[in-house]
């Protein structure tokens, strides 16, 4: 495949994980507004308080539309440690999002109920592109390119073990470029 092939493939691929991305993201979108509006309409809880609680819950739903649909074809092995990174991410998005809330509600004295929903979007905003790159670089990580994996020019990681018996073993471990070099200096 020519570079100008390979690259508009790759931002094929990239712009349809955009989109996925968006319309999980949109979900949480209407599921964080309504929640936070509720709080903020039938219950004593203060603004931010209220908003940091409607982002958790909007959260919780993001894993699963992004786990099961955006990323599906990601990496499933370590799924401790993805929800935990999911979950690290996600805090600190949210401490971006109420961040702006907060100086919105608190600093500047913009209280009024149209005025906490404007804050409170522009804080999803700005925590979104905080979440889009970590979540693609850290939580949902992409698994070797089948290409380079049979090419054998796949980065040092592991490639999945052939099918059959041999497949119980586990994934095969890639050797990177200096270990061949390596070997080829040890045997001169």
């Amino acid at each position: 495949m020519s570079e100008r092939g390979a690259l508009r493939a790759r931002l094929d691929v990239l712009a349809r994980e955009i989109a996925k991305f968006g319309v999980v993201g949109a979900v949480g979108l209407v599921v964080n507004i309504a929640v936070s509006n509720l709080l903020w309409r039938y219950t004593d809880i203060p603004t931010v308080r209220a908003g940091l609680m409607a982002t958790f819950v909007a959260i919780l739903c993001n894993y699963v539309g992004f786990r099961y649909w955006t990323y599906r074809d990601r990496d499933k092995s370590g799924r401790t440690r993805e929800l935990t990174l999911f979950l690290l991410f996600s805090a600190a998005g949210a401490v971006i999002e109420t961040g702006v809330l907060y100086a919105a509600t608190y600093g500047f004295g913009w209280n009024s109920p149209v005025q906490s929903n404007v804050f409170k979007i522009v804080g999803i905003g700005v925590a979104t592109l905080f979440r889009f790159w970590s979540y693609r670089s850290w939580v949902f990580k992409a698994l070797p390119d089948k290409e380079a994996v049979l090419s054998g020019t796949a980065e040092a990681g592991a490639v999945p073990a052939p099918a059959g018996p041999a497949a119980a073993a586990g994934p095969v471990p890639v050797p990177s470029p200096v270990a061949r070099v390596e070997a080829d200096a040890a045997r001169r």
